[in-house]
């Protein structure tokens, strides 16, 4: 129509193929994202204060979606069998640390991801809820891969989580949320993305080995989610905590590393924590720009599911019968 308006003399730009039309503009998506960290004890109440100190001082510098570290409202029980820390479960409905997070939420008009120790019947699980930047309960995601290694013992406290991975549909972008070990699994973040996610959080808690103070996983640890966000072409955030915790009922310790960052969508760490520093951390990123890319490195076009089979499998032999027991 423009064409022909300008052909009749109406003033209107006559385009041709040496003059074609502008693409249609799309307008930049940003977002303030924040990695938070700090040190945890065992008066809760102390803890969640911390929490919501560290969510109000990213808000006030700009932050949309707010990451705070894994199961915050306590020491990491998971240090040691004990049942006495059976009793730090509770339900999600009338849960009065999420009900003060999502009014927070409400509030300060950020995304909050918030980790907690859920009761659900009889069973026990590692779970986060997303509230959305209005206070919106948007759902619960119950952490998949469930860990059990001197000083990281949860299979003893968390049932593994039946919602599979989920994608949240937040004012700032959709986010993918994995729960700590679940960062160690690509499968996990090609997931999340392959259903949404424009952007990969993980709220974690870990740090040195019980059973070897000589093991530092910290360098491995970050480069496995840089990969993460490398191969999928998204931000990605990771919350840590920070301090030395002691186990109540055995001589064993965990001094938590800390080293909480965000990666942008090539891998590349743009902001980091110190091992010891309470500290908030923030970068901003075009959802737009990234999606572009993503869409330009035709790593998604070029996918061959068909041939991933051996994914669905433990042993990698896809398609082979099982013997006959």
């Amino acid at each position: 129509m423009s064409g022909q308006q300008g052909a009749s003399g109406s003033g209107s730009t006559a385009y041709n193929a040496k003059n074609p039309p502008p693409l249609v503009p799309t307008a930049p998506q940003m977002v303030t994202l924040a990695a938070t960290q700090f040190a945890c004890g065992w008066d809760l109440k102390a803890n969640v204060a911390k929490a919501e100190e560290t969510v109000r001082k990213a808000a006030k510098a700009g932050a949309n979606i707010i990451l705070l570290q894994e199961l915050f409202e306590s020491c990491y029980f998971c240090q040691e069998q004990h049942e006495d820390y059976f009793a730090l479960a509770r339900p999600m409905e009338g849960h009065p640390t999420l009900r003060r997070m999502a009014e927070l939420a409400k509030e300060l008009g950020v995304v909050l991801p918030v980790s907690f120790f859920e009761l659900a019947g009889p069973a026990r699980f590692n779970s986060v809820v997303v509230f959305d930047a209005d206070g919106t309960n948007l759902g619960l995601y119950r952490k998949t891969h469930i860990p059990d290694g001197p000083g990281y013992q949860e299979k003893f406290y968390f049932n593994p989580g039946d919602t599979g991975f989920k994608v949240f549909q937040t004012g700032f972008g959709n986010i993918g949320v994995g729960i700590c070990w679940d960062q160690w699994f690509p499968e996990a973040a090609r997931a999340m993305v392959l259903k949404g996610a424009e952007i990969l959080l993980y709220p974690t808690a870990i740090g040195s080995e019980p059973q070897d103070p000589s093991l530092n996983s910290f360098p491995h640890w970050q480069r496995t989610m840089q990969g993460h966000a490398a191969a999928n072409l998204v931000p990605l955030v990771a919350s840590n905590r920070i301090g030395t915790e002691e186990a109540r009922h055995l001589d064993s310790s965990i001094t938590f590393y800390g080293g909480s960052f965000i990666a942008d969508p090539t891998g590349e760490v743009v902001v980091q924590a110190s091992d010891s520093e309470e500290v908030v951390i923030l970068a901003r990123f075009d959802l737009t720009a990234a999606r572009v890319q993503r869409h330009s490195w035709g790593i998604f076009r070029d996918r061959r599911p068909d041939c991933y089979g051996a994914l669905m499998t433990l042993d990698g032999k896809t398609g082979q019968r099982r013997p006959e027991l």
